[in-house]
């Protein structure tokens, strides 16, 4: 590019040159040719000033660690360095499938950004952990942002200066021998014993938050009929909000005396910007049992009983009851999980799609997680109401491992980074709290020869978590294992495709690979056999994994995958490869970074098929894209012969290494 404007300002030299000597010619003709010479001297006097002005060196950009672009840089402007003009015009290519914005996105002020940028007492060495923070910056600042995005980085911003301020705090009571609040590690399980709930309620605290198989135990007996009681699982509570946001509101009204009045369960949650959102009730009409959640009903199957069964026989079905009588005014709950009267175990478990309840042993009810309430970010639980509670436990919680008692550390940390190029770089989607999973990584597939020789090189992304102690963990975590990338955002479901953009970075600018690949924390890969595919396909233009060639938008409103006719006008998504796992090459993830750089690719929360959609640009740019299928990525389970095996629990990740290991066969183990 260099070379082009040089040989233009060249031409525009010499045109300008042969301009005055056209001029010297006529002047030369002149009667008066004192003046024309006069003339002609202060032209050449302006050609030459404009010569030197053109001939000036030019800066030469240097690359920046990311330490020294935190403490020696100002907050950079609305201009954004390209790296390609060959990539530049391959966006202006056909984009007959493309929804193209009305008008090019612009940079604007986001509250927290700046804060997050300020680590001036950081080391070079603890900067490790933020490198792709210097290229996400400008991403955060689009005028044309995930919609979540301002909030997650004011509230990253808030747990960012409260963890500084901890490692500085750590870093002296280490010095000092002094164990601080902060040294205690996140407990496997909490409980309170033998309480009557107050007006005030009962509360009990979560240090670390919720995971996947974390669990709520309530032991109690409801007081009084025609009562009710509540059980809160609340977040945390930030110094600009008045209240905590309420992950789960669940509220159980109690029958009336012979069942004068219809008992039931409310679900719901509040936040502050919203309040109530829209309330689940069950006993539920029969369509609500058509949702399901892990593969369980919003509301159980109810045995009911017929107030009008004089009018209505028995073996007549729902549909036939007369239409001026609802369905719920004309049943009555024959069986009901809580009762005045009678004791109740009730036992509240975390799913991955949602939060489930069984009392007395039968699972009652189902409710899926909403946008930014998730089970990470609980902070406490609350139970009020007329209830007798004799205990609450809570367990499976998130733990660490004390990085100073872990006897095999040193085989567990990253190996150094080569000078060379790897051929494969893994980005580990995880949340903050997910401690354990991480570990059991650490100790089965990352254990893979090609990772511990640097060829394949693995890396966690993680966004902050809104809980300091959780940050706290997870900052020695980092230090000790060096395998983690932290996001300089809130760890919202609805901006993870910023990871998959983060993820590209590091391959491209950080860690070039020749491959790039993105993963979950709860899979589990056969890297032998993912190299060994990789060696017959194309190193350009590749996606590969498991691909959906035709799938549509989903359009319920109340779907975790909802997605609107303004986020996604057309019928279908172009081909994608599921989110647990897939592999693409450098030259995607080059395009992808400087798209969304240049703000020519526009954002979509779903990650995967948000992959796709930018495969789709970069196809039609003119470039060819190899979609190669393979059935052996498993994105809900495991199946014998697997590549990848998705919703692996740490339990289920050690076996399935250890049978790797012992039987060399890729068997499951359920």
């Amino acid at each position: 590019m260099t070379h082009i404007i040089n040989f233009v300002m060249k031409v525009k030299q010499f045109l300008y040159l042969q301009k005055h000597l056209y001029l010297l010619q006529g002047l030369m003709k002149m009667k008066k040719w004192y003046g024309g010479l006069l003339i002609m001297a202060l032209g050449m006097t302006l050609f030459l000033l404009y010569s030197l002005k053109g001939i000036q060196p030019q800066k030469q950009s240097t690359k920046q660690s990311a330490y020294s672009f935190f403490n020696n840089n100002s907050p950079p402007n609305d201009s954004i360095e390209g790296s390609s003009n060959v990539e530049a015009a391959s966006f202006d290519a056909d984009l007959k499938k493309m929804p193209k914005p009305t008008k090019m996105p612009h940079l604007v002020h986001v509250a927290g950004l700046d804060d997050l940028y300020d680590m001036k007492n950081l080391s070079e060495g603890e900067m490790n952990v933020v490198l792709a923070w210097t290229h996400l910056r400008s991403l955060l600042s689009r005028s044309d942002a995930l919609p979540e995005t301002a909030q997650g980085v004011k509230e990253a911003s808030v747990a960012w200066k409260e963890l500084l301020s901890t490692i500085e705090t750590d870093k002296a009571s280490k010095m000092s021998k002094i164990d601080s609040p902060e040294n205690q590690n996140c407990p496997f399980s909490v409980t309170t014993l033998g309480k009557t709930v107050a007006d005030s309620g009962v509360t009990l605290s979560l240090p670390c938050g919720l995971i996947i198989d974390s669990s709520i135990t309530l032991i109690g007996i409801p007081n009084e009929q025609n009562s009710s009681f509540q059980i809160d699982l609340a977040g945390q509570e930030l110094e600009e909000e008045p209240y905590p946001p309420i992950i789960l509101h669940y509220n159980v009204s109690l029958p009336g005396e012979n069942m004068t009045e219809e008992p039931y369960i409310v679900q719901n949650t509040w936040t502050n910007d919203f309040g109530w959102g829209k309330e689940e009730r069950c006993p539920a009409r029969g369509s609500a049992n058509i949702h399901k959640v892990d593969e369980l009903v919003l509301c159980n199957v109810q045995a009911v009983r017929n107030n009008n069964e004089e009018n209505v026989n028995v073996g007549q079905p729902t549909s036939d009851i007369p239409s001026n009588i609802s369905s719920e005014s004309t049943h009555r709950t024959g069986y009901f999980p809580f009762s005045e009267g009678n004791p109740f175990t009730a036992t509240l478990w975390v799913g991955s799609e949602g939060f489930h309840m069984t009392v007395n042993g039968r699972h009652e009810t189902s409710f899926a997680y909403r946008e930014k309430l998730e089970p990470w970010l609980v902070n406490t639980i609350k139970v009020a109401g007329s209830l007798s509670l004799f205990s609450v436990l809570a367990k499976g919680l998130p733990v660490t491992e004390g990085n100073d008692i872990v006897v095999d550390v040193e085989n567990l940390k990253a190996p150094s980074i080569l000078k060379k190029r790897h051929v494969l770089l893994i980005g580990v989607f995880s949340t903050g709290n997910n401690f354990e999973r991480r570990m059991a990584l650490r100790r089965s597939w990352m254990q893979y020869e090609a990772v511990r020789s640097g060829e394949v090189v693995v890396r966690f992304f993680i966004g902050l978590h809104k809980n300091n102690r959780v940050n706290l963990e997870l900052w020695r975590e980092a230090q000790a294992y060096g395998d983690i990338q932290l996001m300089p955002f809130v760890d919202y479901y609805s901006l993870i495709s910023l990871k998959t953009i983060a993820i590209c970075i590091v391959g491209t600018k950080i860690i070039p690979s020749k491959y790039i690949m993105k993963t979950d924390d709860d899979a589990f890969l056969r890297i032998d056999e993912m190299l060994s595919s990789l060696k017959g396909k194309s190193s350009e233009g590749l996606l590969y994994g498991l691909i959906s060639s035709k799938s549509s938008p989903d359009r319920d409103g109340d779907s975790k995958w909802y997605i609107s006719d303004e986020e996604w006008p057309h019928d279908t998504y172009p081909p994608w490869a599921h989110g647990p796992g897939y592999v693409i090459s450098r030259d995607i993830a080059k395009f992808v970074v400087f798209g969304h750089q240049e703000r020519k690719l526009q954002f979509f929360k779903l990650e995967d098929v948000a992959m796709g959609i930018w495969i789709e640009r970069f196809r039609n740019s003119g470039k060819e894209v190899h979609y190669e299928n393979d059935e052996r990525f498993y994105n809900a389970g495991c199946e014998s012969n697997y590549i990848l095996a998705h919703y692996q629990n740490p339990r289920m990740v050690l076996c399935l290494w250890e049978k790797l290991q012992k039987e060399h066969k890729p068997e499951c183990c359920e």
